[in-house]
């Protein structure tokens, strides 16, 4: 058989499903080998396979921050490196912007899968990790100004040679990070992912032979264009412009803007983002990893649910940025809070698309991941650290309400339990609930937002890199605004409300209380079933006085 050959169509769905169960059979690996919450319990990861041209084949859906950064990051850690240089049993160890990737916490492993003395293809793993250096606990500092501020950058290197874990790269991260054992016990789990998805290849390769399996990707990559293709051509040909805000950039009071101009042609999109601001000396700079991953998911959201996800699936898409801009920074300014600025380009580009299809679309979330870390010294002196991002409001759409504290759009990632939390982890979650009053009132009203206050039992560095305390996440057709997210120190005595990107040392006893927004509402509040406002009223979603004021009941 030939590349050219025609392939079973029977035949690429078996092998597709196959590619894509051994991708979700990686990060089942990963997740129960890990030792940090951030990825047993939040799921803060994501694995693919890649075909031996380096183009994506199949990826896990647990993370969808990293629908893009993947599909970037994985073809540059290889070319830097070399695949000529690579053997049997090497894995390659690799972050930052600087080479292609996210920011420095997302740590990548790609491991090559031989076949007959060459590579016919590759397996990989990313994974949030907690700690990577740098001057703040978790790595996310208000304060960083530059890249070498936030950690360690990890260039391209063998973390496995021909299967030997490498001893000295190891020792080399653990001197540099405050979580070495966790950092070990996650660097082996996506070992494990890496090994699950070289296994499957191969398996398949055995099954089916490398000539029909690596036809059967070519088809399949082609297969997944013409569907995407045929999706985008529903929707109607323009050019749709949005502008969003973010509060500030964590240094100056000014607010960043995020310009996105979306052009669809026949069953083409092209993202335009060269509007948006210039980079900053801060930490909230995306890299164009992250832009590529925000962009790719609203054009994903935008298909149904039975298009794959791979190379093909790229094709139908383009992105025009300025390097050395907010949305594609250069790699010398900080990025551990690019994800925030990341985050605005998904909710802008979908306020852009609603000229087109409001419809379909939702009004905006409580619209901020809200990076939220701690650390310090426990009681025995040992060093910790904590991280998670917190969860609030989904906006209304045409047909239903939003959904109350999740984690919206690309950032779908679970809440760290409280018991989890309090257990390994000198802190008492005081308070962790729905806030009412906090939807965007409509027809379909928002979702609420989540409160979670902490207590700290030990003196502590908390960040936040956040957003959403000045702009309100806003209603669609009509629909109101919902309330915007808090950040309170001390909430019971001094009430001092907190920017959304600021780093602060407390004391034992002080508390910090993260409120983040709601989800605006869905055509005009005066509209709403009287029957489902009720409802609203007795389950303590929205007060009478609300009802009254904003509702007209």
């Amino acid at each position: 058989m030939t590349q050219t050959t025609t392939v079973d169509p029977i035949r690429v769905e078996v092998i597709r499903n196959a590619l894509v169960a051994a991708a979700e059979e990686m990060a089942i690996a990963l997740q129960r080998a890990a030792y940090s919450t951030n990825i047993k319990t939040r799921l803060d990861f994501s694995c693919a396979l890649f075909d031996r041209g380096l183009r994506l084949v199949a990826q896990s859906f647990g993370q969808a921050n990293h629908l893009g950064s993947l599909t970037h990051f994985v073809p540059r850690i290889v070319e830097h490196h070399g695949a000529e240089r690579l053997r049997p049993g090497d894995a390659l160890l690799a972050n930052g912007g600087r080479h292609g990737g996210v920011h420095l916490n997302d740590v990548c492993l790609v491991a090559p899968i031989f076949h007959g003395g060459a590579i016919v293809g590759y397996a990989a793993s990313l994974a949030h990790h907690l700690d990577v250096g740098g001057g703040n606990p978790g790595s996310i500092s208000a304060r960083s100004r530059t890249a070498i501020e936030e950690g360690i950058t990890i260039p391209p290197v063998r973390l496995l040679a021909e299967g030997v874990f490498n001893e000295d790269v190891f020792a080399l991260l653990c001197a540099n990070i405050r979580a070495p054992r966790e950092t070990g016990g996650d660097l082996r789990a996506q070992i494990a992912a890496t090994n699950a998805g070289t296994r499957r290849f191969e398996q398949l390769i055995e099954r089916y032979g490398w000539l029909v399996l690596d036809a059967t990707i070519e088809e399949l990559i082609a297969y997944t264009e013409r569907r995407a293709r045929e999706r985008v051509r529903e929707i109607p040909d323009g050019v749709y412009r949005a502008e969003g805000f973010m509060d500030d950039d964590g240094v100056s009071d000014e607010p960043v803007r995020v310009s996105v101009q979306v052009t669809v042609t026949g069953d083409r999109i092209a993202f335009d983002l060269t509007g948006s601001d210039a980079q900053r000396p801060c930490a909230i700079n995306a890299t164009f990893a992250m832009t590529l991953s925000s962009c790719a998911y609203v054009t994903r959201a935008l298909m149904a649910d039975d298009v794959p996800v791979n190379a093909g699936f790229y094709r139908v898409l383009s992105i025009a940025t300025t390097p050395g801009s907010i949305v594609d920074s250069d790699g010398t300014v900080a990025i551990g809070g690019g994800w925030e600025t990341a985050f605005r380009v998904v909710e802008t580009a979908f306020q852009a698309f609603a000229e087109a299809i409001p419809e379909r679309l939702a009004a905006g979330s409580k619209g901020a991941l809200c990076n939220f870390a701690f650390g310090g010294t426990d009681s025995r002196g040992e060093p910790f650290v904590f991280y998670e991002a917190i969860g609030g409001g989904f906006g209304a759409r045409a047909e239903r309400d939003g959904i109350d504290g999740v984690q919206p759009f690309v950032q779908n990632t679970e809440n760290a339990p409280v018991e989890e939390t309090e257990a390994a982890y000198p802190v008492t979650i005081e308070r962790y609930e729905l806030i009412t009053d906090s939807e965007g009132a409509g027809r379909q009203r928002g979702g609420q937002g989540l409160r979670r206050d902490y207590r700290f039992e030990v003196p502590v560095t908390v960040s936040i890199l956040s957003d959403r305390a000045k702009f309100a996440p806003w209603g669609l057709e009509g629909g109101g605004d919902a309330r915007p997210a808090r950040y309170v120190l001390n909430p019971d005595g001094e009430a001092r409300e907190l920017p959304s990107k600021t780093t602060v040392e407390l004391q034992a006893g002080e508390t910090i209380s993260v409120q983040m927004g709601g989800g605006g509402g869905f055509g005009p509040a005066t509209e709403r079933d009287p029957a489902r406002l009720a409802q609203d009223v007795r389950a303590g979603r929205i007060s009478p006085a609300r009802a009254e004021q904003v509702y007209g009941r």
